[in-house]
């Protein structure tokens, strides 16, 4: 009996993990054979399954800014998203979990129908049925650890056509582990690198990004994030750490760059390895700290050797983002710089009393080109991952940025004035 009990449920816990939706946000009546029809009442609910999300929201045609969400369980998701509509033209941005950039302002005409295909992680905050993530509790609403993966349409014009959600094994994945400058930031106006990069790579490949404001490299471990992310690591993968900025801030017996910083950087790689994974490290990047002259002061006092020692040691490739950086906020300029930064005046976003004036963390324009900078070094080291780059992706010069004004970017609806954790 016990046997045919456990059975069933293994066959149920397959049958989840097997499931394919698609689903159809049309106005036709009629719907193809295999699609769920969504309309504007539907919203999600734990028993629901599924359904737009987050605050009310409009049918996908309505042309305003909407989230969609679909309990499922962890594991690497390949969506299908059909942009346009037959009745109007658009202009859509999609995004996922927390803030996740895929695809950018598409512009489709009237009868336009375009194919935006990625490859989105999905976590929750469980590791086994008694061990959980010791998340802050400013992550507790996070739509990065909860049970469902939610994807934004945005943009000035946001049309969804159909949706086909596919689970997905055989894509290498990223795993990106850091503090405040690579985690995926939910709020406006602040943004990472890490939640920036998906943007650039095409679906044969997924982000898994890890990283949280505030950690260093052996608070990560305590937290017990990086074994969640072993939980879905698996031979051919990949994971990036780029840490410093807050280990530099940890004093006392066996800490500092040559100590404790790399025994958990190395804690890292021999787990990675264990699983056929290929560890990489990430120099941090750079705060914005000129000095009289107008060059970039070092921070990070001798963090940024430490893993340059340590990749040498270890024989695994290093992206000098640190470097890059300093080069990209020189080329930017004293004044000009602080456009890649939350720097706002007061009033700028709702309740903000005061000037937000951050030289740590950056803002979506900022996060963009840092995520080129990283892209630039993972073609510096040949990684075999630079394959899956889009076709439209050109190569990048941190002392040439994009023009700030060509940057266009449709804010998200939710705010916060608070900075994230770290400095």
């Amino acid at each position: 009996m016990k046997y045919t009990i456990f059975a069933i449920c293994l066959l149920s816990i397959i049958s989840v993990k097997a499931q394919t939706y698609k689903f159809d946000f049309t106005s036709k009546k009629s719907t193809k054979s295999g699609y769920i029809k969504i309309k504007s009442s539907d919203r999600f609910s734990i028993d629901a399954k599924y359904g737009y999300d987050i605050q009310p929201s409009p049918n996908a045609g309505d042309k305003k800014p909407f989230f969609f969400s679909v309990q499922l369980p962890d594991g690497n998701y390949h969506i299908t998203s059909i942009i346009g509509s037959k009745k109007s033209s658009g202009s859509t941005t999609v995004r996922g979990e927390s803030r996740r950039l895929f695809f950018e302002n598409v512009k489709t005409a009237k009868g336009e129908l375009k194919e935006c295909s990625f490859t989105i992680n999905k976590r929750d905050k469980h590791i086994s049925p008694n061990e959980d993530v010791s998340i802050k509790p400013r992550e507790q609403k996070k739509l990065n650890w909860d049970d469902k993966l939610t994807l934004e349409f945005n943009g000035d014009a946001p049309l969804l056509s159909e949706l086909i959600i596919e689970r997905v094994e055989n894509v290498p994945t990223i795993f990106l582990c850091g503090n405040s400058t690579v985690v995926d930031q939910d709020n406006e106006p602040w943004a990472s690198w890490g939640q920036m990069i998906p943007r650039f790579f095409n679906d044969s490949v997924c982000f898994a990004n890890y990283a949280e404001s505030g950690e260093s490299a052996n608070t990560f471990i305590s937290a017990k994030r990086l074994k969640k992310a072993l939980t879905q690591m698996k031979k051919g993968d990949y994971i990036l750490l780029e840490f410093g900025h807050n280990d530099q801030k940890q004093k006392g017996p066996g800490k500092g760059a040559y100590y404790s910083f790399m025994t958990s950087l190395k804690t890292f790689i021999d787990e990675a390895r264990l699983r056929g994974a290929y560890p990489i490290l990430v120099t941090p990047t750079q705060r914005r700290s000129f000095n009289n002259s107008g060059k970039i002061q070092d921070t990070h006092e001798n963090y940024p050797e430490a893993m340059r020692f340590l990749a040498a040691k270890e024989n695994i490739p290093i992206i000098e983002l640190n470097e890059m950086t300093r080069t990209l906020y020189e080329s930017l300029g004293v004044e000009n710089s602080t456009k890649a930064f939350v720097h706002y005046p007061a009033g700028s976003y709702p309740g903000q009393k005061v000037d937000l004036k951050d030289n740590t963390h950056f803002n979506p324009y900022g996060a963009y080109q840092i995520a080129k900078c990283v892209i630039e070094g993972m073609k510096k080291n040949k990684l075999p991952i630079i394959k899956f780059l889009r076709d439209d992706y050109k190569e990048y010069n941190p002392a040439k940025p994009d023009p700030i004004d060509s940057f266009k970017w449709s804010n998200s609806p939710f705010t916060e004035i608070e900075k994230p954790d770290g400095n």
